[in-house]
């Protein structure tokens, strides 16, 4: 609305000198000078101290014949499938196995095909020093709330939800457990019927709509922070559950390492914006409520999986903000 020039000349003295700081805001924010959308001016805005160093020795960069697809491991909440799939990395044990199985709307997984069923268990890649069991770790105890982002949208699966380490988690306040959420990019352990079976060699991605139904059934050890579309893309198994019935249609794994085994050049620095961070509410808010012609109508409330987790990756003096693995 614009304000007439009957009305400026009512305004108080005070008021005009808090007028044109607004316009000159407005006029000398580079953001908003640059034509940056509301969500990349809270990013381009956001204070160093904002974003949280990943700490390379929990980083999986896995390399494909497309492209290489790096994950964020969790051990504060999973530690015990963590510290196995290091040890199998650490082993090279991933080295030349294969994404075995695409299963439209719901997860690309990899593991050794030998070990699958209809597989030769005499060829399979041995465990060396990994665990072969581990008790599950499909949730645990509340651990306070140091490291506990709430969000008060609601949610149909659990009582509470927010970000757990800056993951996607849930909490009951009534049995006193969280546990990481089933979104879109995050990571799981693969196992059998018994509980303890799943031992973190083989690991699959969500790449559809959130199977939350898996929620604190199987152990989420981490999540996809760059590459999701070299795992989205892949062509659907069209064997039972998306499996590959033939060998020649898998994808091949070059190479699994940790952040920590590459040389600093290569692997840069990965940040992720902390969700206890004022920028992170106000994208929140953004989703909440951003208005524009194409939106008039906005939500006002935003639902767990589709919360923004930005990351972004330094290299040198050159900076690019990723896009989130969010749908």
């Amino acid at each position: 609305m614009l304000l007439s020039t009957h009305r400026l000349s009512r305004l108080r003295p005070g008021l005009w000198s808090c007028l044109f700081a607004a316009l000159a805001g407005l006029a000398l924010d580079p953001a908003a000078a640059a034509g940056l959308s509301p969500r990349e001016t809270i990013l381009a805005q956001a204070r160093p101290a904002e974003w949280q160093t990943l700490d390379p020795r929990q980083l999986l960069y896995m390399q494909l014949p497309a492209g290489e697809v790096i994950i964020a491991l969790a051990p504060a909440v999973s530690p015990l499938h963590v510290a196995n799939i290091q040890t199998l990395v650490h082993q090279r044990y991933f080295d030349g196995l294969a994404i075995v199985r695409v299963q439209d709307n719901f997860v690309a997984q990899w593991d050794d095909p030998e070990a699958d069923d209809g597989g030769d268990p005499h060829k399979t890649h041995p465990l060396g020093a990994a665990k072969t069991r581990i008790a599950p770790e499909f949730t645990r105890a509340i651990a306070g709330d140091d490291h506990w982002t709430s969000l008060p949208d609601g949610d149909l699966f659990a009582p509470t939800v927010g970000f757990l380490d800056g993951f996607p988690a849930a909490r009951d306040p009534l049995t006193g457990r969280e546990w990481l959420v089933h979104c879109y990019g995050m990571v799981g352990v693969g196992r059998d019927v018994a509980p303890d079976s799943g031992n973190g060699s083989a690991l699959y991605a969500v790449i559809g709509q959130p199977p939350r139904r898996l929620d604190h059934n199987l152990a989420v050890v981490g999540r996809v922070i760059s590459g999701i579309e070299y795992l989205s893309s892949l062509p659907r198994g069209t064997g039972p559950m998306g499996f590959y019935p033939q060998a020649g249609q898998r994808t091949p794994i070059r190479s699994i390492r940790l952040g920590s085994e590459l040389p600093a050049a290569q692997q840069g620095i990965w940040q992720q914006l902390r969700t206890d961070s004022p920028s992170f509410a106000r994208l929140l808010d953004d989703q909440r409520y951003h208005r524009s012609d194409f939106y008039p109508q906005p939500p006002g409330r935003v639902e767990l999986c589709g919360a923004e987790l930005p990351v972004r990756h330094l290299q040198l003096h050159a900076t690019s903000v990723t896009e989130p693995s969010s749908p």
